[in-house]
């Protein structure tokens, strides 16, 4: 059910240019897969030329086919990869926005992740790259399908910028992490994407400064943004965007930093919100 009070006064009349869409457990199910009842809507709601952008900490590699499914390609749409580090134009595959953490980073964030005892992952073409094997890098391989290469020495291996990297641990534990790693590297921007992945980015890197630099190219106003997600790294789009959408299943202490929360990723939450605020 829709938790429309708060909302009321700043949707009123208004004509939505874009959908921003993070994936994992918001427009994806449980199981990785786009509803029918959601595919219906997001495709109706292009036929009415609004933009829709997928935004999401994955790798562009692993965002690709889904935009695809969803003819982002067909309506020269747009991807947010990495948590906003990359840009990219489906219909070409071409990045017009790149940003990336340096290898003197890099090597930081390696140190700080054997000092409190994290694993730690990163990329490089199109390969996760690691030192270590854990359950928790097996959850990323599964969302990403990405090749996995495990190696002797990650600072020796890892010797050119990437995109960002990702501390993993058990939940529990990695939230004290978040907020340590907060102030011993205020330089970087930090957000969990799930409870057991903290990831890095360079400093000004997240969901809404790339999304504002998309929306600025194709002449959109925030206020025109509908963002839809679930969790630490869908905040600041979330907080952006003319309308910031929770679907049910968001983490508990974000519930009340968005305009209305609609049904779960499991049970259409996207459709809902598109229905409504879209199609009307």
């Amino acid at each position: 059910m829709l938790n429309t009070e708060k909302l009321q006064p700043k949707i009123k009349n208004m004509q939505y240019k874009m959908l921003v869409l993070d994936m994992d457990d918001t427009l994806l199910t449980d199981d990785h897969k786009i509803s029918d009842l959601n595919k219906k809507a997001i495709l109706e709601a292009q036929a009415k030329g609004v933009y829709v952008v997928l935004a999401s900490g994955r790798p562009t590699i692993a965002m690709i086919e889904y935009a695809k499914e969803l003819e982002l390609d067909v309506n020269d749409s747009y991807i947010i990869s990495f948590n906003g580090a990359i840009i990219t134009r489906v219909k070409e595959n071409l990045d017009f926005f790149e940003q990336k953490l340096t290898v003197e980073q890099i090597h930081d964030l390696y140190d700080y992740s054997v000092k409190m005892k994290t694993d730690i992952i990163t990329y490089l073409d199109n390969e996760i790259i690691s030192e270590t094997d854990s359950e928790y890098i097996e959850v990323e391989k599964e969302i990403t399908k990405m090749a996995h290469r495990k190696v002797a020495n990650f600072k020796e291996y890892v010797n050119r910028p990437s995109v960002k990297c990702i501390l993993l641990e058990e939940p529990s534990y990695l939230k004290q992490v978040e907020g340590d790693l907060k102030q011993a590297m205020p330089h970087l921007s930090v957000a969990m994407s799930k409870p057991f992945f903290l990831e890095a980015a360079q400093q000004g890197i997240d969901k809404a400064a790339s999304l504002s630099l998309l929306a600025e190219k194709l002449g959109i106003h925030q206020s025109e943004i509908i963002a839809v997600g679930n969790a630490g790294n869908d905040l600041t789009m979330i907080e952006y965007a003319g309308l910031g959408v929770w679907v049910d299943n968001v983490n508990s202490e974000l519930r009340d930093r968005a305009d209305l929360i609609v049904a779960s990723n499991n049970d259409d939450g996207v459709a809902e919100v598109v229905q409504k605020y879209i199609l009307n």
